[in-house]
């Protein structure tokens, strides 16, 4: 079912936020106008197996090191003012894999949720979880439910853990709940429309993807928020998962800002001085102009 009900709990009593520490270097974000600052960040954390394999280690020793990459990269999200992450933990497409390895990264997901739920809570960040109940470990589901409920008052940062998650997935499962509605007449098919489609999705609330960030040199989404990231302006870094840490979140970040958002929209090009027509322009309302002057580095 792409709906989960959750059972109501009561909300956790307030506690002081910690920013997370700086960086190791003393890095601290570049100084990019708030405007320009991507609300929702998507990461594929990709190259986890080839950083291991280059070092002569199994692959799950990739995983384990990525563990404080995704850490890290929350915590540069902090420091920059992005206000949602999305990370792709397990894929509906991961099933393919080893059994071992299989067993090993549903295991490790559950793992991390525990070993790092305090710490997010402490930084203020919500732990939010999208993907399908079937085939998933009852005890990953357990913990993944437990960080929910634990950090839900949180609002410094939303980390939405995508964990047996697939864009198409989540998309069909929007759909045959949407037709089974209309089947029992509780919606008009008429009057189905986007905003229809997204209140059935996992996470209805979840706002668009601004940035979608992978890592390991590959450039595609692999079946990723595909919804969400319809105008997503996508960067592909060289660096392996493990290699990532808040740097190349900024450095990627830097990139967002430079580019300009045309959401499908255009606008011709001004009058040249002579009065005359000029050719039309493939620039939009501009909404980065000038972005350049602005990003250091």
């Amino acid at each position: 079912m792409a709906i989960r009900r959750r059972r109501p709990v009561a909300p956790e009593s307030s506690h002081v936020v910690v920013p997370p520490p700086l960086h190791p270097s003393g890095a601290r974000p570049p100084a990019i106008p708030a405007e320009f600052v991507p609300r929702h960040v998507a990461v594929v954390m990709d190259g986890n197996g080839r950083w291991a394999n280059a070092r002569g280690l199994p692959r799950t020793k990739g995983h384990e090191v990525g563990e404080a990459s995704l850490m890290d990269v929350c915590a540069g999200a902090i420091d920059i003012g992005v206000r949602y992450v999305s990370a792709y933990a397990f894929s509906t497409e991961n099933w393919r894999r080893s059994p071992e390895e299989v067993r090993f990264l549903l295991g490790f997901s559950r793992d991390v949720i525990r070993r790092r739920r305090d710490l997010l809570n402490d930084w203020g960040v919500r732990v939010r979880w999208a993907g399908r109940r079937p085939r998933l470990w009852r005890s990953v589901i357990s913990e993944l439910e437990a960080a929910e409920e634990r950090t839900r008052s949180n609002d410094v940062l939303t980390l939405t853990m995508c964990v047996n998650y697939g864009g198409r997935a989540e998309i069909a499962d929007a759909v045959r709940d949407i037709a089974r509605a209309a089947a029992t007449g509780r919606l008009d098919p008429e009057r189905v429309d986007e905003r229809t489609v997204q209140r059935f999705l996992d996470e209805p609330d979840l706002p668009d993807v601004d940035l979608f960030l992978r890592s390991g040199g590959e450039q595609r989404t692999s079946n990723f928020l595909l919804w969400q990231s319809a105008y997503a302006e996508l960067v592909f870094v060289p660096e392996l998962w493990p290699d990532v840490d808040r740097r190349v979140l900024w450095r990627a970040v830097e990139e967002y800002a430079r580019r300009d958002r045309r959401y499908g929209g255009a606008v011709d090009a001004a009058r040249s001085p002579r009065g005359d027509h000029a050719l039309p322009s493939d620039h939009d309302d501009q909404d980065r102009t000038g972005m350049h002057d602005h990003v250091e580095g």
